[in-house]
């Protein structure tokens, strides 16, 4: 039987999420005294956060443009069915990939990167054109980062 999402993740969770994701390297104390709770029941909820997977790491924010990587491109691969798995593993190992989905409609395979330039961003593009099981790339490169955000911001606990 499938539990509720309340039932594995609830306000009190989601509230030592919200700090953490504000500042990871808060101690368990200071997160106790913003929330008005005791300290043990803060380690406690972390540590279950994180053997649940809902808490899969801590992380630093690093703004791209100032580590150098100008473009952050969008790309729309069609890829052969059968062999649809193996590309977005050999994908997924790129460090400048990102994200990496598998998507339904005309294309197979969305990712999004980072590259320092354009030869960077044509040497990848070629790379994944030379496979014989990728069909069809469709590169986008964004103008502007208007939001950014892999936070959960809101979460509804109402039943």
């Amino acid at each position: 039987m499938e539990q509720k999402i309340s039932e594995k993740f609830d306000e009190l969770d989601f509230n030592i999420i919200q700090i953490l994701q504000e500042n990871s390297k808060l101690s368990y104390n200071k997160i106790a005294k913003r929330l008005n709770i005791a300290v043990g029941t803060v380690y406690n909820r972390v540590k279950s956060l994180e053997e649940r997977g809902i808490l899969k790491g801590y992380t630093v924010i690093v703004d791209p443009i100032k580590a150098g990587y100008n473009l952050t491109v969008i790309i729309l691969i069609q890829a052969e069915g059968r062999k649809l798995v193996d590309a977005e593993k050999e994908l997924a190992k790129n460090n400048n990939v990102i994200m990496l989905y598998d998507i339904t409609g005309d294309f197979d395979i969305a990712l999004v990167a980072r590259f320092k330039n354009k030869e960077e961003l044509n040497n990848f593009v070629k790379k994944v054109l030379s496979k014989p099981y990728i069909k069809k790339t469709v590169t986008n490169i964004a103008l502007n980062v208007i939001k950014e955000d892999l936070r959960i911001n809101e979460f509804n606990f109402k039943e």
